[in-house]
Parts: structure tokens; C-alpha cells; sequence
């Protein structure tokens, strides 16, 4: 029942990039570039006969411009592609490691063996331990039902330091948000002369309770 979850959400997400891919107007040669892999390797991510790993699905979000969220929320919000002058193969290595450390350290918190959490996605303790070390890239279903084990949201797994995948995704959230606020809101923002109102407003957001009472008393004294 597992491996048929599993098999399943592999063909979705396949189906995900492949349609980013086609959108963003990538071949499979640029896609397989930015990961390190053969252009065959694309085709079987796509086909759903290999597993995407998060660090492998947040430098294609990168490369296709969309959020790695897409992958598994399925929520597209591709904008014109830009150039990647960036070496993301570098970056995918170090983001095995570092999903791999993140897996160890949740996994440790809720008291489980490697053991136990291979057998939560049918697979080995050793097979488990090779994904800790980034010896071994995790699948993303694999991680999400992992993740659900643990009790933690995927997201606690993406790049949210400053590496290059880390900055551009926290930007595109950014984004995000202000999209979602008033549209009279956007208006004030975007304007320059509003800048230092927004200043101070970030400075009376970080004054403890007592010290805005004081200034709200003193602005009362004035107004009366």
C-alpha cells in the first residue's frame, strides 16, 4: 500500500515538472545540467520512474522559477525565466548534507530508531542512515511522509539560509505576500515619500508594551 502511495505521487510530481518545464520554455539538457544528471535521468523524473529529492526539487523550482512549494502543493506561479549564473551543483550537494542533518536531528527529537523510520516508508535502517549523511538523496514523497511522521512540515527541511536557492525563495515569498495585501496598502508601500512613515511604524513594532503607552500618553497630552 505504501509503494503504491508512493508510485503514485512520484507520477504527479513528474507531472508537475515536466508542465514547468514546458512553461518556463526549459529542455531537459538545461534541467539535467543545473542537477548534474543525464538528460535520461529528467525523463524518468518526469515519467515518475525515479523519486525527486527536496534539495534536487528546490534548484529546479530555481531553474524553472516557481516555488519549491509547487512540487508538492501543486500551485504553479511561474513568471518569465531568468538567467542561472548561479553553480547549483555545488548548492544541491550541500543541501543533501544539510536536509540529511535536519531528517537526523527531528528524527532523534521524537525518539525514533533509523529503523523505525524505514519501516515508516518500507526501506532499510542503512538506507535511512545514507540519507542522513547526504550520502544518498531522499526521495520528496519519502521525505513528506517522513516529515508527517516527525510531526514537522516540509518546509522545515528548505533552504532558508543565505545560500543563493535559500534567498531567492524567501524573495518569491515575499512577493507572495504582498500580493495578498490591499491593494491601498501596495499603493502606500511603493511609494518613496511614504518610506520613513513605514521606518518608523518597523521601530514602534519593536518597542515593548510600556514605551508605546508612553508615546500614545504623550500624544494624548498634546492633542488635549
Amino acid at each position: 500500500m505504501v509503494e503504491e502511495q508512493l508510485a503514485l505521487k512520484n507520477r504527479i510530481i513528474g507531472v508537475l515538472l515536466r508542465d514547468a518545464r514546458e512553461q518556463a520554455e526549459k529542455s531537459k539538457r538545461e534541467c539535467a545540467d543545473a542537477l548534474g544528471v543525464s538528460t535520461s535521468t529528467i525523463t524518468a523524473l518526469e515519467e515518475g520512474r525515479k523519486s525527486l529529492s527536496l534539495p534536487e526539487a528546490e534548484v529546479l523550482a530555481y531553474v524553472l522559477d516557481v516555488p519549491p512549494s509547487y512540487f508538492w502543493k501543486q500551485r504553479p506561479d511561474l513568471v518569465e525565466e531568468g538567467e542561472n549564473p548561479l553553480p547549483l551543483e555545488e548548492v544541491l550537494n550541500l543541501r543533501h548534507r544539510i536536509v540529511g542533518a535536519l531528517l537526523r536531528r527531528a528524527r532523534e527529537e521524537e525518539g525514533y530508531s533509523q529503523k523505525d523510520l524505514g519501516e515508516v516508508v518500507g526501506c532499510s535502517g542503512s538506507t535511512i542512515s545514507a540519507y542522513e549523511y547526504g550520502r544518498r538523496p531522499i526521495p520528496l514523497v519519502e521525505l513528506e511522509m517522513i516529515a508527517q511522521h516527525l510531526k514537522v512540515p516540509l518546509e522545515y527541511f528548505l533552504d532558508e539560509q543565505e545560500g543563493p536557492v535559500g534567498q531567492w525563495t524567501r524573495c518569491r515569498e515575499a512577493i507572495e505576500r504582498f500580493q495578498e495585501l490591499p491593494p491601498e496598502i501596495q499603493e502606500f508601500v511603493t511609494q518613496p515619500l511614504n518610506i520613513k512613515y513605514l521606518e518608523v511604524a518597523m521601530k514602534l513594532s519593536q518597542m515593548p508594551a510600556g514605551g508605546l503607552r508612553d508615546i500614545a500618553e504623550g500624544l494624548l497630552d498634546i492633542t488635549y
